[in-house]
């Protein structure tokens, strides 16, 4: 779950969980919300190697009343020896109502086998809003493998100003549907009516209550054959 909780302790958790300087983590991200009460949130944190180097770097996404604040936090060696550490740190507050959109993309194993409720493999949640373009561009290439022409080079452009990839593998099931259900109380913020001071308002995620097994029925003798259960999807 990412319910921040009303006094915001399960992002404390959370950010606690990822072990990665919590305590100064957790001050930035609360100076930053500036008095708001956290809704829902999603924390990442990340590893990396970079040749004999080993960096992390850690992702708070905060869903807070009419914004969205985004904190990144990673460290580098201050020294050639590596014996001082430096901890950069940004932050962005954006109103939700000017948020352009949230692209929530999955992948599956073996899609073949798809059930209702297999779980999903890999997530990636792109959130943009202010129409920055991440170009992707890579040598183009023809048809005819001996050819030697040069046609220049080809690629996609996506409008995104934070994405965050959630695997299962590397961050287990439960982060996966973590961001999937941030995902959408974030969707619904951002097509929330407006208020009358123009802004747009982040709900409490929607809780799933227990199901209670409910006695069936008798069966009438000359019943219906396609009565039953609704089979219509909710999301």
């Amino acid at each position: 779950m990412t319910f921040s909780a009303p006094d915001g302790s399960r992002l404390v958790q959370d950010i606690e969980k990822a072990g990665f300087y919590p305590q100064l983590v957790t001050d930035v991200v609360m100076d930053s919300l500036d008095g708001r009460h956290p809704v829902s949130h999603l924390v990442q944190l990340e590893t990396h190697f970079n040749n004999t180097e080993l960096h992390r770097h850690i992702t708070a996404l905060v869903l807070a009343e009419d914004v969205l604040h985004i904190t990144h936090v990673d460290d580098e060696q201050y020294d050639e020896t590596g014996a001082d550490t430096v901890a950069r740190v940004s932050t962005e507050t954006v109103p939700i109502s000017q948020i352009r959109s949230v692209t929530l993309s999955y992948a599956y194993h073996q899609p073949q086998n798809y059930q209702p409720g297999t779980p999903i493999m890999e997530l990636n949640l792109a959130v943009s809003w202010t129409g920055t373009q991440q170009l992707e561009l890579y040598p183009a290439m023809c048809e005819d493998p001996e050819c030697q022409a040069d046609h220049g080079y080809t690629g996609t452009a996506a409008s995104e100003d934070v994405v965050m990839r959630i695997s299962s593998e590397a961050d287990g099931q439960d982060a996966v549907e973590g961001a999937r259900e941030f995902a959408r109380t974030l969707r619904r913020a951002n097509v929330a009516p407006l208020t009358d001071a123009g802004a747009q308002i982040a709900q409490a995620p929607r809780q799933n209550p227990a199901r209670t097994e409910q006695p069936s029925p008798p069966r009438s003798r000359f019943g219906h054959r396609h009565n039953g259960r609704d089979a219509g999807r909710t999301s």
